[in-house]
């Protein structure tokens, strides 16, 4: 399935994502402008959101110690259609070695008894709810972006994907062996997310009311893993008739080409987000030791452009002619270098450069979704009716 375009009324209020081959229809025809270039939203120039239906839609949120995936999906009778999916991707251990690098120039000052400020340690207070930076950042990246895709979305409700874990090890540290490893809840956990994930209902065939078995989505014969995302409830005879086979497949041989209930439809692309920041405080560059020793401008934009902004140049003559897309590192002589998706051009002129898109923060990609063999979806197939808050079969980020 294609990534969704994001749409926009004419006064910026969200409407429900159309197709790509209509949003490339609207834009030809000139109902449409372009409003954001990286994710794609377009402006409608006529329409307005109290003359349009707008039935809404649901973001689902997997939050991940170096990724968190994210993804607008509709919930239909039949399952949930992702529309757009993304990725973010975290910089908790850059932020970290930024960090060690700065104690340890600050160390080093005081040790070598130079001119500079005694510790202050004693004097710092955190306030309260004060989270270390490399884990706060993944809360306000995550935030951030959710406030964003409501700016360009009807979003109507927020989801989450929540994960518990075992208290053993913090309640008996002193525990070795079996004990430590599985605990008084071995076992318990899963099998209680299990059944709040798919409604107590089975997976492949809908029954309710009958003994609980489990069943590994990606048989572990094919690389299929113990992780809670690879289990479904089914029924005994299912699990057993189905053994190792690829869930796809066997869908299609006992339901028939067509008719496999629940299946969710998902976006083949996802789009990949970074945070690149719109630059820094300081105005000096350290050399190995922590000494500055180049200062940098004030100003941050140079003859209408800034660093990071998504420029177009077009560039004539015999030294480096065509057509040069991507991100701007600006000077203040005016020559510019564009990071384009294959390599960085350098020398190239403001006079020749278009902007397309002010720097928002943000680097952006785009990778496709993650399949395995067959017609499935990520890891071979989507499980059919996962009717969890918090849960999108169809994000798998992780």
């Amino acid at each position: 399935m294609a990534r969704w375009v994001l749409v926009v009324d004419r006064h910026g209020h969200p409407l429900v994502p159309c197709h790509p081959a209509r949003a490339r229809k609207l834009l030809s025809s000139g109902r449409a402008r372009t409003c954001h270039l990286a994710p794609l939203v377009i402006r409608l120039v006529e329409r307005e959101a109290k003359d349009s239906e707008v039935p809404g839609v649901e973001l689902g949120l997997d939050p991940g110690s170096e990724k968190t995936g994210i993804s607008v999906y509709q919930s239909t009778p039949a399952g949930r259609v992702g529309l757009c999916s993304f990725e973010i991707e975290h910089l908790g251990q850059h932020i970290r070695e930024k960090m060690g690098q700065r104690a340890g120039y600050h160390r080093r000052r005081r040790t070598v008894n130079l001119r500079y400020g005694k510790p202050r340690f004693d004097d710092r207070t955190k306030s309260k709810g004060w989270l270390a930076p490399s884990l706060g950042h993944r809360v306000d990246h995550t935030m951030s972006m959710v406030t964003r895709l409501r700016r360009w979305a009807p979003v109507v409700a927020v989801c989450q994907e929540l994960v518990r874990f075992d208290t053993q090890q913090m309640e008996h540290p002193e525990g070795s062996g079996v004990d430590d490893e599985q605990g008084t809840l071995a076992g318990f956990e899963v099998r209680e997310h299990l059944l709040c994930k798919w409604e107590r209902v089975r997976a492949y065939c809908g029954a309710e009311g009958l003994p609980l078995d489990l069943d590994h989505i990606v048989p572990g014969s094919k690389g299929g893993t113990n992780r809670v995302s690879n289990l479904a409830l089914a029924r005994v005879p299912c699990n057993r008739e189905k053994d190792d086979q690829e869930l796809t497949g066997w869908l299609a041989r006992r339901f028939g080409e067509g008719d496999t209930p629940g299946l969710v439809s998902y976006p083949a692309t996802v789009t990949l987000t970074k945070v690149t920041g719109r630059g820094s405080y300081t105005r000096t560059r350290p050399d190995a030791y922590g000494f500055p020793r180049l200062y940098l401008p004030c100003t941050k934009g140079h003859h209408g452009f800034s660093t990071r902004d998504h420029v177009r140049a077009v560039v004539p003559g015999d030294k480096k002619p065509g057509v040069y897309v991507g991100r701007a590192a600006v000077r203040s002589s005016g020559s510019f270098n564009i990071k384009t998706k294959g390599a960085t051009v350098q020398g190239i002129s403001h006079r020749h450069c278009t902007l397309l898109q002010r720097g928002d923060g943000w680097g952006y990609g785009h990778r496709e979704e993650v399949r395995a063999s067959g017609p499935g979806g990520p890891s071979g197939a989507i499980p059919p009716r996962a009717r969890v808050v918090g849960f999108s079969p169809h994000t798998r980020s992780r």
